[in-house]
């Protein structure tokens, strides 16, 4: 996992060839934020999808994986809270992982939880069970799926 503003993003396109592209949208997206949508660049390697959703606070957030994509989730308006646990310490799955889909689920508790402001970004890696959305209000995210085999 990595929390860190969208303007140092840079630092780490070593990690991935999909990070600088990722970047370049984003940053359009953070200046002037779109309408609520799926953004492709590449097909099933790259997509933005940007949502207003409504929080669900973090007795409500269930920790999810992916196997296939990289998230990089942006938050556009306000903030988010975000629940963050290493997979390989994940117990309890809740659902299994869906491969079409792309998720599945754990019923354990986030190990820490991190305040996302606007323009601020997280990277979770396949290894990360994330639980997005714990905030109590609403909130506008650009969500950067990036395919793991670039």
């Amino acid at each position: 996992m990595i929390l860190d503003t969208l303007d140092r993003l840079p630092r780490y396109f070593p990690l991935h060839p999909g990070f600088e592209l990722a970047h370049w949208q984003l940053t359009q997206m953070l200046a002037s934020p779109p309408a609520p949508s799926r953004y492709v660049v590449e097909e099933d390697r790259l997509f933005t999808i940007v949502a207003q959703d409504q929080g669900r606070g973090c007795d409500a957030s269930p920790l999810e994986f992916h196997r296939r994509y990289i998230d990089i989730q942006l938050v556009l308006d306000e903030y988010d809270y975000m629940g963050w646990k290493p997979l390989d310490e994940c117990q309890t799955i809740s659902q299994p992982y869906d491969g079409t889909r792309d998720i599945g689920f754990y019923a354990d508790r986030p190990a820490t939880w991190v305040h996302v402001p606007r323009g601020s970004f997280v990277v979770f890696f396949p290894e990360d069970a994330h639980a997005p959305l714990a905030t109590a209000g609403s909130v506008t995210k650009a969500v950067a799926k990036i395919a793991v085999k670039w």
